[in-house]
């Protein structure tokens, strides 16, 4: 997990562990890499910490759950200039009442 405060690393019962890291974006992200090996690595968390991977050009898919529902306040996902303008292809749409699900590709 991405953090500004180091703290130790947490075992879940299932013997899950989340490891905090603090070198920044691209130190998570290298570290998420190694721990995958050949699997995908997926970047969660909130608007401000896709923004940064957005803005460095480090996202290949985007998936995207949209729920009919106006909050009125958060953080913006896009804020103008946050991820500059890149073209997306349309990989995948499921609808359903609660939720619309967006699965994008960015085209290199």
């Amino acid at each position: 997990m991405l953090t500004h405060r180091p703290r130790p690393a947490p075992v879940k019962e299932s013997g899950t562990t989340f490891t905090f890291v603090t070198g920044g974006i691209r130190g998570a992200l290298d570290r998420a890499k190694a721990a995958a090996g050949d699997g995908n690595v997926d970047i969660a968390g909130g608007a401000s910490t896709v923004r940064q991977y957005l803005g460095e050009g480090l996202v290949d898919e985007l998936r995207l759950h949209v729920v009919p529902a106006l909050l009125g306040t958060g953080m913006r996902l896009f804020e103008a200039g946050s991820a500059g303008r890149r073209a997306l292809d349309v990989v995948r749409v499921v609808e359903s009442p609660v939720a619309t699900h967006l699965k994008y590709r960015f085209v290199k």
